[in-house]
């Protein structure tokens, strides 16, 4: 009996051992699943992280699209951050140029990395970057602050039942991340 007990005993441990590696490789497995889910349904929102090319295209004048600018600053990183505008009225396929500013409010240098969403998520793929500051990182000298300069373009193809976009920036600080570059890249005003 005492044999038959550590059998199962030695059972149960060898299935709970499984379990955990088969939960711990779950795990590193789900940020991929999540992005192929949200790829395959449109939800992310995620934009393209390389400039795009502007193909000149017939812009459709009958046609406007709301365009909602949204900046967040993360809590460790002191600057200032927020568009030039916070909504404009675009037709698709017309390239449009507006910027964001940025001030250092620290007396140190400062590196931050802008992360882009856009809602709702099924528009990301109809909205174009040429020129983004979210490609490179942004360097700030103490008390600096610059114009981040965004060019986009929304595609023509974009679905008619969605009429308002909204472009959502947040602001990281990757100071102590290893950041490539030196102060002089943030663009002081």
């Amino acid at each position: 009996m005492k044999q038959a007990q550590s059998k199962s005993n030695r059972k149960l441990i060898g299935m709970l051992l499984l379990g955990a590696v088969g939960m711990f490789g779950f795990g590193f497995a789900l940020v991929p699943l999540y992005d192929v889910l949200c790829d395959t349904l449109g939800i992310n929102g995620k934009t393209q992280s390389t400039a795009s090319v502007y193909k000149p295209v017939t812009v459709d004048k009958n046609r406007t699209v709301t365009v909602e600018f949204v900046s967040q600053v993360q809590s460790d990183l002191p600057w200032e951050f927020k568009p030039e505008v916070n909504s404009m009225q675009v037709h698709p396929g017309e390239l449009i140029r507006t910027h964001f500013v940025a001030k250092n409010l620290s007396a140190k240098h400062i590196v931050g990395q802008a992360i882009p969403s856009v809602s709702p998520g099924q528009a990301a793929a109809y909205f174009n970057k040429t020129e983004c500051f979210c490609f490179n990182q942004q360097v700030l000298a103490a008390t600096a602050s610059a114009d981040l300069p965004l060019i986009f373009y929304v595609d023509p193809d974009l679905p008619d039942s969605i009429s308002t976009l909204t472009l959502s920036y947040t602001l990281y600080n990757i100071t102590d991340k290893g950041y490539v570059g030196s102060v002089e890249q943030g663009a002081a005003r």
